[in-house]
């Protein structure tokens, strides 16, 4: 991308991510016209490719833009205080879970880029979205006390069977045509994260 995007005005910018947002939300990536973009933002197409070369390099932007959102906005100071592993998996499904429902358009477009169809973005977000799955472990459980696990569990192994859980509702709610419902997806992984506490912490802390 160009970086003179960032030399907008901070109302110009936020107009772009927000039409590209919602086209990219609302439109699988092939069918998610650039033009709509534009249109939607104020500016002219030629303009959009002055910032951004192509359609890939702009849906790839937001895709990190998103990311840092909604980490800026989980991450808070009580995060970082959160000891229990389990405590700021529920923290942080929660903290998510407030920042999809006041924003459908990051719901959406979030589902599209966890669950890539073949497509031209579909290598790049794969490949970053299992880079983010194999280090959240180093970068968002620094503070947790690990030692409340019994010896034979681990923690990094049952942070991805509760997120290939996560995965497999969704993608039962996709194959069946069913819309993705929040409120129901919290309450299963809710007991999905006592079922993992009761198997793996050591007994005085249960």
């Amino acid at each position: 991308m160009n970086e003179q995007f960032f030399h907008l005005p901070e109302e110009k910018q936020q107009a772009i991510i927000n039409a590209s947002l919602e086209v990219f939300a609302t439109h699988e990536y092939k069918r998610a016209s650039t033009d709509d973009i534009a249109a939607k933002a104020g500016i002219s197409k030629g303009l959009l490719f002055y910032y951004f070369h192509n359609k890939k390099s702009l849906y790839l932007y937001i895709y990190d833009y998103t990311k840092q959102i909604v980490t800026a906005q989980v991450v808070d100071a009580h995060f970082k205080e959160i000891t229990d592993f389990f405590e700021l998996l529920a923290y942080s499904a929660q903290k998510k879970a407030a920042i999809m429902s006041r924003n459908p358009y990051l719901m959406d477009f979030v589902m599209r880029c966890f669950y890539p169809e073949k497509e031209e973005v579909s290598n790049e977000l794969n490949s970053t979205n299992q880079d983010y799955i194999d280090n959240s472990i180093f970068l968002y459980f620094k503070n947790v006390d690990f030692s409340r696990f019994r010896q034979d569990a681990d923690p990094q192994q049952i942070l991805r069977m509760l997120l290939w859980m996560a995965d497999g509702y969704i993608s039962e709610k996709r194959r069946q045509g069913k819309p993705f419902v929040l409120d129901e997806i919290m309450h299963d992984f809710k007991e999905w994260s006592d079922m993992f506490r009761r198997l793996s912490y050591r007994e005085e802390y249960l």
